[in-house]
């Protein structure tokens, strides 16, 4: 027998021809895993597109029909849930088993994505807040689909599973109407729902929650989770009835109104505990409801929350970022005209500015006295007059060499260890210590002189109050309380702030230039 013909070494590692074409066991499993990735991706599209054509199938009534009285009922109005983990679908079957024909509306600011698939009813709605270019405004307005006279604020979340639950809750409301505008129940969770006061001061950017007593059920504020019934009329009379957080904007809103929550005994359980089921999911909503709030508070101007615990968090400036608003024209600050005083964060960094200006000049052996404006809300408020926007102190010139910051200011601007900054006004001849490099709020340092018993400058400014006054004021120099500690001040300060303002001037405040901008009756 004749051995078997074998192919020549050198053609061994040839690739094989078309009949000896071999896929390994990889390439098989990447092929398979394209394929699936495939259909996936074309799965979700075709599910994307399917809930789009629902929102767009789904309109909204005409313009005619949404003069239409409301009819009663209820319509629930599922807002506050994240795209990527989300419970909505099982919320709107609970609430549908228990009321087939209920309507439900679930509002978000974009299409969600992945795609919430919602159960195929006529009686659910999809409504898209964010505007898009080719679709007509009403399609984005989320009263157009809620038609009945209430509605119920249903979070992520919260199962029904009881007909009595939205019936019992109309119920108590009806009977409240004249004490409340709204009422709550809770959703079980491991927080308890707690009932807060909150009282909101645009005037002063603030926010302020303090807790209610442990037996109350009124108040103007809740932290927890809560379906929340109101008047349908009520709350898209709001300025913005769905921004988000939900319940933050609504109470800041409502509180500013003056209306009133009531907590019922009625509740709803949750779907699942925790809401999230990882960890970085959990992690994202959080940093996502971070940004939300951050975000609602600079909507609605609030820098200053101070929390029911008396704990404060604020959004306003700092030492690295610039101060609240731009330069002043004709000494009046634009937050003036908006009804607004000095933002609080601006108010802290003066304040703090002042306590280590007159720290340095009273180490340093500068003679110096709280001036103008900064008196005048000394002898008020025992501190900052609460629109001013500067500080200002006198001193004495010939004392200026013993501070080695202001000689060194004489040379240019200087950064001091502690980051405030040193320099000389290019407005005249005067100092100026400003909060930060990036934040120009300020400290102005007069140097005054005597001449023949009275203290006089080189630069006067166009102010009424700007003018020479008699040495005496100064000698003695007696302290004051300002702005949390002891400062010094003229030693007869309300016969030299009328010297300098006039007869009735710490009594009867008004605005830096009423001719602009007058104070309103009762601030």
């Amino acid at each position: 027998m004749s051995p078997e013909p074998q192919d020549p070494p050198w053609s061994r590692d040839r690739p094989p021809g078309p009949g000896k074409m071999r896929v390994t066991f990889c390439q098989a499993v990447l092929a398979v895993a394209i394929a699936i990735n495939l259909l996936v991706l074309y799965y979700i599209s075709r599910l994307q597109q399917h809930v789009l054509h629902r929102h767009r199938d789904h309109a909204p009534p005409s313009a005619r029909q949404q003069t239409n009285p409301l009819r009663p009922g209820v319509t629930v109005l599922i807002r506050e849930f994240e795209d990527f983990e989300n419970y909505v679908p099982n919320v709107a079957r609970s609430f549908l088993r228990q009321e087939p024909e209920l309507p439900i509306v679930v509002a978000a600011d974009h299409l969600p994505y992945p795609p919430v698939v919602l159960p195929d009813a006529p009686n659910i709605q999809l409504v898209l807040l964010k505007p898009s270019p080719d679709q007509p405004a009403h399609m984005f307005r989320p009263e157009a689909y809620v038609r009945t006279e209430h509605v119920a604020l249903v979070p992520d979340g919260a199962k029904a599973d009881s007909t009595s639950q939205l019936e019992r809750m109309l119920e108590e409301f009806k009977a409240s109407r004249s004490t409340v505008e709204m009422v709550a129940a809770p959703v079980h969770s491991t927080t308890p729902l707690q009932c807060l006061n909150l009282r909101v001061s645009l005037k002063e950017w603030t926010a302020e929650y303090t807790a209610a007593p442990p037996s109350s059920k009124r108040c103007t504020a809740l932290k927890g989770e809560a379906v929340l019934l109101l008047r349908t009329r009520d709350l898209f009379n709001l300025s913005v009835p769905l921004a988000r957080p939900l319940l933050t904007s609504l109470f800041i809103q409502t509180s500013l109104r003056g209306w009133a929550v009531r907590l019922l005994d009625v509740s709803f359980p949750a779907l699942h505990h925790p809401l999230f089921t990882s960890s970085h999911n959990q992690w994202k909503a959080d940093n996502l409801a971070r940004a939300n709030r951050l975000q609602l508070f600079r909507d609605f101007g609030i820098k200053r929350v101070v929390l029911e615990d008396g704990k404060e968090q604020w959004f306003g400036c700092g030492k690295e970022t610039p101060r609240c608003f731009g330069t002043i024209h004709d000494d009046t600050p634009e937050y003036l005209y908006r009804n607004r005083w000095t933002p609080p964060c601006c108010l802290r960094a003066l304040r703090e500015t002042a306590k280590y200006v007159v720290h340095v000049l009273e180490t340093s052996g500068v003679r110096y006295w709280l001036e103008g404006g900064t008196l005048l809300g000394a002898a008020r408020h025992h501190d900052l007059i609460p629109w001013d926007y500067d500080v200002d102190l006198g001193i004495y010139l010939e004392d200026v060499p013993n501070c080695e910051l202001l000689r060194s200011a004489d040379s240019g601007s200087i950064v001091d260890e502690k980051g405030f900054v040193w320099e000389k006004a290019i407005e005249g001849d005067f100092y100026r210590v400003q909060y930060s490099e990036h934040n120009h709020l300020h400290v102005d340092l007069w140097p005054f002189y005597p001449k023949n018993g009275v203290m006089t400058k080189d630069t006067w400014m166009d102010h009424r109050q700007d003018i020479e006054f008699p040495e005496h004021f100064l000698k003695p120099l007696v302290p004051i309380q300002f702005a949390g500690f002891l400062a010094l001040a003229p030693n007869d300060y309300r016969a030299f702030l009328e010297l300098k303002f006039g007869e009735g001037a710490v009594e009867n405040p008004e605005y830096p230039n009423p001719a602009l901008k007058r104070m309103e009756k009762g601030n």
